[in-house]
């Protein structure tokens, strides 16, 4: 009897132990990856060494390059990036497809808008015709769980332009609702730039930065640990009457 209930005390201990551990190190790794993120933007932000987009187009499409180029604003659709912070407000990020003189069209981020508590959303508008642009190309923002569409139906247009809201940045599901060969990467327009609304070039926004993924590891290893202890003390502890 007393090593039935030993081998069940061992065995529930053990699956919880590699359980928090598991996720302590899954913790670990995404600190270590977005640390090294943010290292790989701040290089690109630093030098600021101004690529084409066809040159960009060449190089890591996980990385950070800094671009200045000519590129064509398609006006529509619209497509609002739905729950971003900015500071202490949440609200949309307005993105639209840029066609670049040379190079595959792509994504660019013209800026946030507040959202009021309604729900009712903006109905911006994109600067049209061939602009000169320059920002930071970078990976698309985290896409978290996909559950569901990525993509809301199109509003009925106004003046020619359809807003879409985008749950979660889906470029192969893009890809195929446009029909266009859309870059891997997204345009962070330089926030000097005289066009679109309030941006910023903060590589993760509305996630969490590496010092609070490195303070949730250590509190699953101390529940490993916690959890060895409380097994070892069921074992060893004296048996009352």
């Amino acid at each position: 009897m007393v090593n039935k209930r030993l081998l069940l005390l061992w065995t529930g201990a053990t699956l919880l132990i590699a359980g928090f551990s598991a996720l302590g190190h899954w913790q670990l790794q995404r600190g270590v990856q977005k640390q090294h993120m943010l290292e790989r933007a701040a290089d690109a932000l630093r030098e600021r060494r101004a690529l084409s987009f066809s040159t960009a187009e060449l190089r890591d499409p996980r990385g950070y390059d800094w671009v200045v180029g000519h590129a064509r604003v398609q006006a529509s659709p619209v497509l609002l990036l739905d729950n971003q912070r900015h500071g202490e407000q949440v609200g949309v990020r307005v993105l639209g497809i840029v066609h670049p003189r040379e190079g595959q069209p792509l994504l660019a981020d013209f800026g946030w808008l507040p959202v009021p508590a309604d729900r009712h959303m903006p109905t911006p508008r994109l600067p049209v015709g061939e602009l000169e642009l320059a920002g930071l190309l970078a990976p698309p923002p985290g896409a978290g769980l996909a559950i569901g569409p990525s993509m809301t139906t199109p509003s009925a247009p106004v003046d020619g332009v359809s807003t879409r809201v985008l749950l979660r940045v889906d470029l192969p599901y893009l890809t195929r609702e446009t029909g266009l060969r859309l870059s891997p990467r997204v345009l962070r327009l330089d926030p000097a730039l005289p066009l679109g609304y309030a941006r910023d070039l903060e590589v993760l926004p509305n996630t969490l930065p590496p010092e609070r993924h490195r303070g949730y590891a250590l509190q699953w290893f101390g529940l490993a640990f916690a959890t060895l202890c409380t097994a070892l003390f069921m074992q060893f502890r004296r048996p009352t009457e």
